[in-house]
């Protein structure tokens, strides 16, 4: 592996984790459940195991990612599929924010989320290119 694909997935790994364990707050940080009529149970967990999951998901992306790139006992098939599944991933969440932008009471909330999803995406892009590119 070389080094600029390291420090990509480095980079757009770290964010991932990052972004997985802040979103296991956001429900109580932006007060989601407010929303929420509260004799809406069954939404409410419904909510709340969604948040998990994606949560979880991000980290767990995000440290498989890591450990294939680091540990070298990844086979170069393995790590295309992991980097593919994180590009489509966090292709699908930057076109949600373009179309559908989150954060949009604050400017700077919304493109800064923007800016992350782009520089997270491109990161694992050319990971991705560069793996697949190697002989």
């Amino acid at each position: 592996m070389n080094l600029l694909t390291k420090i990509l997935v480095t980079i757009a790994s770290s964010t991932s984790i990052g972004f997985g364990i802040w979103h296991f707050f956001v429900p109580a940080i932006w007060k989601w459940y407010s929303y929420i009529d509260s004799r809406a149970t069954e939404l409410i967990v419904a909510v709340r195991a969604i948040n998990v999951f994606f949560s979880l998901s991000l980290v767990l992306f995000g440290a498989l990612n890591l450990l294939f790139i680091y540990v070298g006992k990844a086979n170069r098939y393995s790590i295309i599929v992991m980097l593919a599944a994180a590009c489509i991933l966090w292709l699908t969440r930057l076109v949600f924010q373009i179309i559908y932008p989150q954060g949009s009471i604050n400017p700077i909330l919304q493109y800064g989320m923007l800016a992350a999803f782009i520089i997270i995406n491109l990161c694992y892009m050319i990971s991705l290119y560069l793996v697949a590119s190697q002989k």
